[in-house]
């Protein structure tokens, strides 16, 4: 039977070694009766093939609409009752992720699936969503995903169409965005993002967990992620992030070098408002070694100049140096980020993302998506920090981040629901990782 022509699925109980020949492997085997969805021909191929595996057959009467298509090993289900030691683990989740052959997520999968995010005992499913001209790509990472032996990694199903690839999404990380070309103003870059994310809204809000989180790292990734939950009216828009983790890390790193300490010793450290060189490092709130940031560093010219600088235009640097965008420490932040969600916050900290400002204390404007300080019990789940200060230095800057994000939000009206498109934006801002 070919495969290319048939979805295949097999049910195993394994041994702890999830050995092919072991007697106690027990298993059977359910052959969906359906050409699979394959685009131009492409092809996928099962690691495991029927001359490998002999089992009695049966016609799977699943709806077909309703399942992606898996990849290799990882078409095989294993029983995870059938060892004593999987008695532990948890109930496995499913996580979407788009742009899933690019650089961002080539350092991405592998932090996923080696248990380092969601923990030792949680297995996983990786959904990875591409586009036509990725789709062998895509091919190429789950096949490095199943040379990589990783026991948590349950399932791995790729595509190119976000209704399939989010179904069921417990967590959908939205990386792929177009960058900005040559000549592109910032307006024509939040229509052309902005409509991947208005079709991926509605895909969630289609088939995905009600209560999926959605971290947005595809840029201008503020109005993206406030585009993608306006199109996804029934999952919570407080379940939507856009990434400013990166832009926390950067800052404590800057703040730990002039300071003489190691970055673990930097604290209550806060990115407010665009995921732009209008972003606002809050050194006000930070703290060294549990000591406010300007009674260790005194330097308040350096503090309200180069250091804000720095941190704004970090990633033009790098680009500058390394010939491309972050792709490494864009992917640990990522993984940072949703580590804050899913562990409690240390007493007395809190983590910056980009979060939907509905009832916000701070007199941000409402029905904007602003980075802003937060705290988790680790449920996934988040609230804003009260026991914030601020200065005339930092609300004047917090004022100039949230006009900008003010104006998007009316160049993106068409792509909201909330009527004609009006871009007047204030200035042709730079991303961080743009030259």
């Amino acid at each position: 039977m070919a495969v290319a022509d048939f979805y295949t699925k097999i049910n195993l109980q394994y041994s702890s070694q999830l050995s092919y020949v072991s007697t106690r492997l027990s298993y059977s085997r359910r052959v969906s009766l359906r050409p699979l969805p394959r685009p131009h021909n492409s092809r996928i191929c099962c690691s495991v093939t029927s001359k490998e595996a002999q089992a009695p057959v049966f016609v799977n009467t699943e709806d077909p609409r309703k399942k992606p298509d898996c990849y290799g090993v990882f078409c095989l289900t294993y029983d995870l009752t059938a060892e004593e030691e999987t008695k532990s683990w948890k109930k496995l989740i499913n996580i979407a992720v788009s742009g899933a052959a690019g650089m961002i997520s080539n350092h991405l999968l592998f932090k996923l699936a080696s248990g380092e995010v969601f923990g030792p005992d949680q297995p996983i499913s990786l959904k990875l969503l591409g586009s036509e001209r990725s789709l062998q790509a895509l091919e190429g990472v789950a096949m490095e995903l199943e040379d990589s032996l990783f026991p948590l990694l349950r399932e791995v199903s790729i595509g190119i169409d976000s209704y399939e690839v989010f179904q069921d999404a417990d967590w959908a990380l939205l990386i792929g965005a177009k960058p900005r070309g040559p000549g592109m103003e910032r307006a024509g870059l939040l229509d052309i993002n902005g409509q991947i994310f208005a079709e991926q809204g509605k895909a969630l809000n289609a088939v995905a967990s009600r209560n999926v989180k959605v971290i947005v790292v595809g840029n201008p990734c503020n109005t993206n992620a406030l585009i993608c939950l306006k199109n996804a009216p029934d999952i919570p828009a407080k379940n939507f992030h856009a990434l400013t983790r990166l832009d926390e890390n950067r800052a404590k790193c800057q703040l730990a070098l002039k300071a003489g300490v190691f970055y673990d010793k930097v604290s209550n450290m806060t990115i407010w408002g665009n995921h732009s060189t209008t972003q606002v490092p809050d050194f006000l709130n930070a703290k060294i070694n549990g000591i406010p940031v300007k009674e260790v560093i005194k330097d308040t010219k350096w503090l309200e100049e180069e250091f804000t600088e720095m941190v704004q235009k970090r990633g033009g640097v790098l680009i500058k140096k390394w010939g491309r965008s972050s792709a490494a420490s864009t992917a640990v932040s990522i993984v940072d980020a949703i580590r804050s969600l899913v562990t409690p916050t240390p007493k007395g900290d809190w983590f910056s993302s980009g979060v939907y400002t509905a009832g916000n204390p701070y007199g941000i404007e409402e029905d904007i998506v602003f980075s802003m300080p937060c705290r988790s019990k680790g449920d996934g789940d988040y609230e804003l920090v009260k026991d914030v200060i601020f200065d005339d230095f930092l609300r004047s800057r917090i004022k100039k981040t949230e006009a900008e994000l003010l104006a998007e939000k009316r160049c993106v009206a068409h792509l909201t629901g909330e009527g004609i498109a009006v871009c007047d934006l204030p200035g042709d801002t730079m991303l961080p990782g743009e030259m």
